[in-house]
């Protein structure tokens, strides 16, 4: 995104009220049907996708994993159907090469094979960060909503941080990992937290102290180029958006079309503050780091760190306060009653962490679970 002569605020109130557009890249594991854990077939996999869709499938950093990207859409509909379309095409192909393509976030069983995929940049990572580069495969889902200006993007990423966490918390689907339950709903989110460059986002000024931050964290180490600014928030380095990096993948589509409903109305309801000068709340970074802490420790099955109150609250209390807080956005995307229909169902039924947990308690095991995660995986 190139700066503009213009102010973030009247960048803002340039595109308040206009259609935000929403894309989502998903990231998938997969494993052999058999002993249920990760099968590094995804080179074999990305070939057995028919040609268009492979266009729309990423090269991943782990060999067990396959991520698929949808468009740029402007309606839930639209990205649901593509959302569908994605993860059925990648479930066909991984069949085809011998692998079940399941929508869990953290490696539940093992992973023997903790190679790298073969490109140099990927053998670049694995020599910087050592070990922590080959744990267990982990996968997410990664939200872009369209943001036209870099300024923005960074007054965009300060606004919406309050927030995450509870995005944490719905979309939490990685209880299990070596087996066993871990006590976590989001592994993933706890296991991330090895790395360096990843958690969340600094409260930064400007595109400026941006780019002179990421500098910084070069020269450290920290951060082996910029491409590794991996935090919960970010403006892309590719596309004109924001990107939300922070939930784990979702178990179905259904639940991942409810995350982006909402995070495109939390990212539209920044731009509308910060049109209207309202500045960003205030969050201590060791406060927010604890709030996402217990988001993926908790999930919804608790308490969430209300932080602008900064104390504990019930997590589905802040669900309906982050609900309210964009629904004006909501309403002007016309996105309301897919995102009430899907808060429903999510309430009935829990997030990916709480179902995983329901389905172990019919005594198959963690391979019991893999397999209704296996068949949800391409449903509506």
């Amino acid at each position: 995104m190139a700066l503009t002569a213009l102010s973030p605020a009247e960048v803002a109130a340039t595109v308040a009220g206009q259609t935000v557009t929403v894309g989502v890249e998903e990231e998938f594991l997969l494993l052999d049907p058999v002993s249920w854990h990760n099968a590094p077939l995804c080179e074999a996999a990305r070939d057995a996708l028919p040609p268009a869709v492979r266009e729309r499938s990423r090269i991943e950093f782990r060999r067990s994993m396959m991520e698929m990207v949808s468009p740029v859409c402007t309606g839930l509909r639209q990205l649901r159907r593509h959302l569908l379309e994605n993860r059925s095409a990648a479930a066909d192909a991984a069949a085809a090469v011998g692998a079940r393509l399941v929508a869990v976030a953290a490696t539940p069983l093992g992973e023997a094979d903790t190679s790298v995929v073969d490109t140099p940049r990927f053998h670049a990572i694995s020599r910087h960060y050592g070990p922590i580069a080959h744990d267990p495969a982990l996968c997410g889902c990664h939200i872009h909503v369209g943001v036209p200006d870099r300024e923005l993007a960074i007054q965009v990423c300060n606004a919406i941080r309050p927030w995450l966490p509870v995005v944490q918390a719905l979309t939490a689907n990685s209880p299990f990992h070596a087996g066993a339950d871990t006590g976590h709903a989001s592994w993933r989110g706890i296991a991330l937290e090895r790395w360096p460059s990843l958690g969340p986002s600094p409260y930064l000024e400007s595109a400026e102290d941006y780019e002179r931050t990421v500098e910084e964290l070069v020269a450290t180490g920290v951060m082996l180029d910029a491409s590794m600014v991996l935090w919960w928030a970010r403006p892309s380095l590719r596309y004109p958006t924001v990107e939300v990096r922070v939930g784990d993948v979702c178990p179905t589509t259904e639940d991942a079309v409810l995350v982006a409903g909402l995070v495109r109305a939390l990212v539209a309801t920044a731009v509308a503050g910060i049109a209207a000068a309202r500045p960003a709340p205030g969050v201590p970074d060791h406060l927010l780091r604890a709030a996402h802490w217990n988001a993926a420790h908790a999930g919804l099955d608790g308490t969430l760190i209300d932080l602008r109150r900064r104390a504990a609250r019930p997590a589905w209390e802040l669900v309906d306060e982050l609900v309210a807080t964009v629904g004006e956005a909501l309403d002007q995307h016309g996105d309301r009653d897919d995102v009430t229909a899907g808060l429903v169902r999510l309430r009935r039924h829990g997030n990916g962490a709480a179902r995983q947990r329901r389905a172990f308690a019919k005594g198959g095991g963690v391979p019991g679970v893999l397999a209704e995660l296996a068949a949800v995986t391409t449903s509506g």
